[in-house]
């Protein structure tokens, strides 16, 4: 029984040694840092503190994800704030088939150029992404400065371009479809089986 019981302890002591050295690890390589936004498997927020054994995350629903500091090293962690604050975000837009592509790109374009929160460089690009069933499908790709601004600007550039595709006359497609009856001539009647 006392045997169990030391390999039972050895194990528990096994897994804090490995979370505290991760933790040394993590101070000393710093491949993540207090105010970092990472994103791993179990959700992604702000670093707000790298403890001995344990990080704390808090996410943007304004929860805290512990995890241990081995998940950190052992585990793809994608760091969107790294090396600089700088984001990338692409916002998904369709239009209806029968408008024009160049006018549709122009105006996800001056949209983009024109909010202060849109980085210069690089510069704003548009993609015609794909063909709906009734839609084309565009895609406006554009960089803040500072990715916590991301979800925001995206917010303000969704108002923009709706307002600026009513003003230009293009539509959104509708999510509805024709459905085609087709009747037997002069009865009124759907057809019969004879």
């Amino acid at each position: 029984m006392p045997g169990a019981l030391g390999v039972g302890i050895g194990f528990g002591l096994q897994s804090i040694v490995n979370n505290f050295v991760s933790g040394l690890i993590l101070l000393a390589e710093r491949p993540v840092k207090v105010g970092d936004w990472i994103i791993l498997a179990a959700g992604e927020g702000i670093v707000k503190r790298i403890n001995v054994r344990s990080t704390e995350i808090d996410t943007f629903d304004r929860a805290t994800i512990i995890v241990p500091n081995s998940d950190l090293i052992s585990e793809p962690v994608i760091n969107r704030t790294h090396s600089d604050m700088m984001s990338k975000a692409i916002i998904d837009i369709a239009v209806q088939i029968n408008a024009d592509p160049d006018v549709v790109r122009d105006v996800l374009l001056d949209c983009a150029e024109s909010h202060a929160g849109v980085s210069r460089e690089p510069p704003p690009m548009v993609q015609l992404a794909g063909f709906g069933e009734s839609s084309l499908k565009f895609q406006l790709h554009f960089f803040v400065d500072d990715a916590l601004t991301a979800t925001p600007t995206a917010s303000d550039l969704r108002f923009a371009i709706i307002k600026a595709f009513r003003v230009k006359g293009i539509d959104l497609p509708y999510g509805w479809r024709d459905l085609l009856v087709n009747l037997q001539a002069g009865t009124g009647r759907s057809p019969r089986k004879k």
